[in-house]
């Protein structure tokens, strides 16, 4: 089970923090990682990061997100800063098993961006 909180309404140029808390399976061993979808788009990544660090991001991240996991605490967390109208989204939550099957997902958060 996979549980996102943070999200919410900012103003442009404003930050978030998106965190997500990881249940009932052994986290360490999971990819874990952010999507989002917009209104009307299809779900796309935001960013990933490996049982090892390894970390795969959108091209439009473009260093404004940071994804950071804390396996003792099996949470993964997302900061956003410089968002942008183009940042609302829906955001999920994912985490995918590296050493065999198990994709799962949390039910989403939403991000507005507005002013």
């Amino acid at each position: 089970q996979l549980v996102e909180s943070g999200g919410g309404l900012v103003q442009p140029g404003g930050s978030l923090r998106l965190s997500c808390v990881a249940s009932g399976s052994i986290f360490s061993v999971y990819t874990m990682g952010w999507y989002r979808q917009a209104s009307g788009k299809e779900r796309e990544l935001v960013a990933t990061i490996t049982s090892g660090g390894r970390i795969n991001s959108g091209d439009f991240v473009k260093g404004r997100f940071t994804i950071s996991r804390d396996n003792a605490k099996a949470t993964v967390s997302l900061e956003m800063n410089s968002l942008q109208t183009e940042d609302k989204a829906v955001y999920y939550c994912n985490a995918d098993c590296e050493v065999g099957t198990g994709n799962y997902w949390g039910q989403g958060t939403q991000v507005t961006v507005t002013s």
